[in-house]
């Protein structure tokens, strides 16, 4: 087995090029994922940024939210920046009418909680887990974390609301780091789908 992973990107809509460079200088094959036999051949997923009903309702268009909703159930390494931190909740504090979510991390996100796209900003976020200094976040129309359950790590806040979660495989932050050129988030997230790979394989 070889130690590059293949990690996809959900491809329905969003920052979609950004992500895929910054895979790729993380050391893994980066893909665009739009359909289930896509999703079935990678070894993790990123669902990034854009507008959450719109992606909520393409991955239903394209067949993809149950077998998504499956894999990331049964441990697929998945990390969702913006919309994909609210695709990636249980529970939505506003939802948009038929808006769904893959679920993974126990949290309620509120949309749009940083403001709308005139009130974007950026900020140095400490997240646990990436070594170094503060990452760069870009918050635009950003969402943040109201609460989390048990099981989910707190891995960041800003101004007192919470930023970045994870629990187990799934990954997600507020803001983008695939805009910034600093690749250190998407490196712990190829080092994730690396363990579970390992961690498979045994």
């Amino acid at each position: 087995m070889t130690d590059t992973p293949v990690i996809g990107v959900l491809a329905l809509q969003g920052d979609v090029r950004e992500h895929l460079v910054a895979l790729a200088a993380a050391d893994a094959v980066a893909r665009p994922v739009r359909r289930p036999e896509e999703l079935a051949e990678v070894d993790g997923l990123v669902i990034p940024g854009g507008e959450s009903t719109t992606i909520s309702k393409l991955a239903v268009l394209f067949g993809v939210m149950e077998p998504l909703r499956t894999r990331v159930r049964d441990g697929l390494p998945v990390y969702g920046t913006c919309a994909g931190m609210i695709m990636l909740a249980d529970k939505i504090l506003d939802p948009r009418s038929g808006q769904e979510t893959v679920g993974g991390i126990d949290m309620i996100v509120r949309r749009n909680a940083f403001g709308r796209q005139n009130e974007s900003f950026e900020a140095a976020v400490d997240l646990k887990g990436v070594p170094g200094d503060p990452v760069e976040g870009v918050f635009i129309r950003a969402p943040w974390v109201e609460s989390v359950g048990a099981t989910a790590e707190v891995l960041a806040e800003h101004e007192g609301h919470i930023v970045a979660v994870r629990q187990g495989n799934a990954l997600a932050t507020s803001f983008h780091p695939e805009l910034t050129g600093d690749h250190r988030v998407h490196r712990l997230f190829a080092d994730m789908v690396r363990a579970n790979r390992e961690a498979e394989s045994l």
